[in-house]
């Protein structure tokens, strides 16, 4: 464990998706370091683990600046957030509207979960910043997207581990045209092809069909929220 908190350095959590490849880019450009924390819990999306390779490469070509900041790659195995679940998003079970007005692709915790993780991890590297591509402008209702709620977290994380970590959340307050926007905005068209090409977003998991905005089955809430961005974004800068 790192006894000093580094104020360079910065952890994202890295899933693979638009948005976490989008908070990566937004990290590279104000940090000195940047590490990449995903995670696996019986997801069945989680092709998108698997893009973070590519898009890894994909940013060292585009980017050498950045390319030079990439810190290690961590990928934590929480099974268990699985095992008590019972969401579209770890069953296989059609994607609906619970009585709560809840989607059932909302895992309870999840973000409580993986921001305690994160702060765990960014205490034994000594690293402060925490990096997470929650949002509440376009989303899904999920509570634990939400700014009072992330707010709430670096409190207690504080509080319960005697660091000041600061959580970062870029897109909190964007659009999904204005997060293709920061894209642009950051890398470029180069930083916004390599999202639509290789970073997933779909619930499902399907990487078939290309659409302009990227791979998904173009159904689910993900693959609506990302569309409706794309053409959004492509009116705005028309």
């Amino acid at each position: 464990m790192s006894d000093q908190i580094n104020s360079d350095t910065a952890l994202v959590l890295f899933s693979g998706g638009q948005d976490s490849t989008t908070c990566l880019a937004w990290a590279l450009s104000r940090f000195a370091r940047v590490e990449m924390l995903g995670f696996t819990y019986g997801q069945r999306h989680a092709i998108e683990l698997d893009c973070r390779d590519r898009l890894l490469d994909g940013i060292r070509t585009l980017r050498p600046d950045w390319a030079a900041k990439l810190g290690d790659s961590h990928t934590l195995a929480i099974p268990t957030l699985s095992d008590i679940s019972d969401t579209a998003l770890t069953r296989d079970v059609a994607i609906a509207m619970g009585a709560d007005g809840l989607p059932n692709t909302f895992v309870p915790g999840r973000n409580l979960v993986f921001l305690t993780f994160a702060a765990a991890l960014a205490y034994r590297r000594g690293i402060r910043h925490i990096v997470g591509g929650m949002c509440e402008t376009d989303y899904s209702g999920y509570p634990d997207c939400r700014d009072e709620t992330i707010k709430a977290v670096q409190s207690a994380l504080n509080l319960g581990m005697a660091k000041n970590f600061d959580l970062h959340t870029p897109l909190m307050w964007l659009d999904k045209a204005a997060t293709w926007q920061l894209a642009d905005e950051l890398g470029g068209a180069g930083l916004v092809n390599l999202i639509r090409e290789h970073s997933h977003t779909c619930y499902l998991g399907e990487r078939g069909a290309q659409h302009d905005w990227g791979y998904g089955c173009g159904e689910c809430p993900a693959c609506k929220l990302r569309a409706k961005g794309w053409r959004e974004y492509a009116v705005r800068r028309s």
